[in-house]
């Protein structure tokens, strides 16, 4: 089974620079999950939407990098089923003339 959460958008206080750390700024996540699916183990998608949301205001982080790692090790603890979690971060308006962005890509594989 696979969730795809796509377009997240919010505003938070992240990045490095000194204007990054006094302004929100909006950033956009996607997130796709791959689980396994069982009857009574499914993965509510609005409840992932609130833990992202919340994890991002909580802890206002520097770095899109520890941003995803964070993140991506608070769901993958919390949802054992997840085989494969991809997280994409962009910051939209950070630059003029391009949009920036951080993704990567976790196995969760059960030896």
């Amino acid at each position: 089974m696979t969730i795809h959460i796509e377009d997240l958008t919010f505003e938070t206080i992240i990045g490095l620079l000194e204007f990054e750390r006094i302004h929100a700024q909006k950033i956009v996540l996607n997130l796709t999950i791959d689980y396994h699916y069982l009857e009574n183990k499914f993965i509510d998608y609005a409840e992932v939407i609130s833990i992202v949301e919340n994890d991002f205001h909580e802890n206002q982080y520097l770095l899109l990098e520890t941003a995803l790692e964070k993140l991506s090790d608070k769901l993958l603890q919390k949802y054992q089923t997840i085989q494969r979690l991809t997280i994409k971060i962009t910051k939209p308006d950070i630059i003029s003339n391009a949009t920036v962005s951080l993704s990567k890509v976790y196995l969760n594989i059960k030896t």
